[in-house]
């Protein structure tokens, strides 16, 4: 008698998940875009490393982006994985859970020239923003062709402002076509090398006690001539304190970067296109002149295209060799396998990350086998391209005759493939949206209400039992077996009967 109500009630637990299979806790977010677009992805996680490698597992082209959400903690975030086009979509109609939407820019991902500038206006009132944002523009456009020959101008650089009465503060963005930087670090040291003379008036000021022979003197002078040229960045913040006009804290990995019409949580002040704007928008065809700039804000946003001219940090320093480990060094590993064979010692001179894309594009040292012509290039070095996505890489070439050359593809190892190291728990899918917008967690707390049942009526009252109750049980059990060698099937079934007459 005791078996058959264990049986029947194995039953009844077999039903209950074939209900909850066919009937989920919430329903799933579906996007309804038009059929020309590529399948959706909608997914949002608590933590922004698993939302990071679910974007190098996703087959779609698909992007972090970072959620501030009212009433809740300070620095509380949900990362949203998604579409550009997608998120511009609803971007646009769900202005309430995504009014506070901030662009992550993953670690190694080549990106734009981008600055964030700001000054408190009650400590800095003789101070005019605008024509300081117009000679910083004019500065970094000359040290661009100073260093790179890459013309420049503000036309190209889309300026957005979410200033207020209290504070100064603009994004810029510098939207070159075929000249991006290897990541937001090398950006960083862009930017703290053509403010050098700003950073180290002191130091410079110094060197100019010591004997100088004339060449030494003549960038002595230069320098200072900057100096004064770039005295309008020096600002105070509210405590009267100096500081520089442009935040040098905004090139770390993995960096929030505040998107076009996005407030932070709790204030009003989004970012809008300001008004000494000088930024030309070309619409491409079905893409409004709103989507554009939207596209342009986007510091990720960067196309692979063959090899794109990408700036370095070693420009800087005059040295581009050495090797340099990428975002995922268990595929810097096995490309070195690839290139390390037959006595010869191929290594890695450099890499470029492209996130749109999710390609690793190496170009290689030491070992120049090409597949197209059979045999190794007297000269030219090869690159290897790992495409994260396809979980596939293949050999391109340097040399002029293989310019338009790609090799088959060959599988990665399945131990290095995203898809197959990624394991997502229930934490890291906590939340859900809803087709009204809203972000609620697709998993309702302890003790929730009725309403989250999705049982038959007759079934609620005698299905799993009172969760604080199996805690309690499961705890008993195991201090009981602590204490015992064994427990009898006779007292389990004992138990198991006690519990079903209650």
């Amino acid at each position: 008698l005791k078996m058959s109500k264990w049986g029947a009630r194995v039953k009844k637990v077999e039903q209950l998940a074939q209900s909850f299979q066919l009937n989920p806790l919430t329903t799933p977010y579906k996007p309804r875009l038009w059929p020309c677009q590529p399948s959706s992805v909608w997914k949002l996680f608590l933590r922004q490393s698993v939302a990071i490698s679910f974007t190098q597992s996703c087959k779609e082209d698909v992007h972090v982006f970072a959620l501030e959400k009212e009433k809740v903690p300070v620095g509380q975030r949900i990362y949203l994985v998604t579409s550009y086009t997608e998120l511009w979509y609803y971007y646009r109609t769900y202005t309430q859970s995504l009014m506070h939407c901030y662009e992550v820019i993953p670690d190694g991902a080549v990106c734009k020239l981008y600055l964030d500038l700001e000054f408190h206006k009650p400590s800095n009132k003789g101070s005019d923003g605008k024509t300081m944002v117009s000679l910083l523009i004019q500065y970094i456009c000359d040290k661009l062709m100073e260093l790179y020959g890459t013309e420049c101008s503000a036309k190209n650089v889309l300026n957005l402002d979410s200033s207020t009465e209290e504070k100064f503060s603009r994004h810029l963005i510098f939207c070159l076509q075929h000249a991006t930087f290897k990541d937001n670090i090398h950006v960083g040291r862009f930017i703290h090398a053509v403010l050098q003379p700003i950073l180290n008036k002191a130091k410079s000021r110094s060197c100019l006690d010591n004997e100088m022979d004339s060449v030494t003197e003549n960038k002595m002078k230069r320098r200072k001539q900057e100096e004064r040229n770039l005295s309008f960045l020096r600002v105070k913040n509210k405590d009267g304190q100096d500081c520089l006009f442009v935040d040098l804290g905004v090139y770390t990995k993995n960096r929030n970067f505040r998107l076009y019409k996005s407030s932070k949580a709790g204030k009003n002040a989004a970012f809008t296109v300001a008004e000494d704007n000088q930024f030309i928008v070309k619409p491409e065809k079905g893409i409004s002149a709103e989507e554009s700039i939207f596209l342009a804000s986007l510091v990720c946003n960067v196309r692979y295209i063959g090899i794109c001219e990408t700036f370095s940090s070693a420009l800087l320093t005059g040295t581009l060799s050495g090797f340099l480990s990428s975002p995922h060094q268990e595929v810097d590993t096995f490309v070195l396998t690839v290139v390390r064979k037959d006595g010869i010692q191929g290594s890695i001179r450099r890499w470029n990350y492209f996130a749109a894309e999710q390609l690793l594009v190496y170009d290689i040292a030491k070992y120049r086998w090409c597949e197209n012509v059979g045999r190794f290039h007297k000269s030219n070095n090869i690159m290897i391209v790992v495409d994260l996505k396809e979980e596939v890489w293949y050999q391109k070439c340097h040399d002029p005759d293989c310019r338009n050359f790609r090799s088959s593809s060959y599988p990665l190892p399945q131990e290095i493939c995203i898809s197959y190291i990624l394991k997502l728990d229930e934490e890291d899918q906590a939340y859900l949206m809803d087709d009204a917008g809203n972000i609620e967690l697709s998993q309702k707390p302890k003790r929730a209400g009725p309403q989250s049942t999705v049982c038959p009526e007759e079934e609620k009252s005698d299905v799993w039992g009172d969760e604080w109750d199996d805690q309690d049980y499961l705890e008993s059990l195991d201090n009981f077996e602590q204490k015992s060698e064994e427990i009898s099937d006779q007292l389990l079934l004992e138990c198991m009967a006690d519990f079903d007459s209650h």
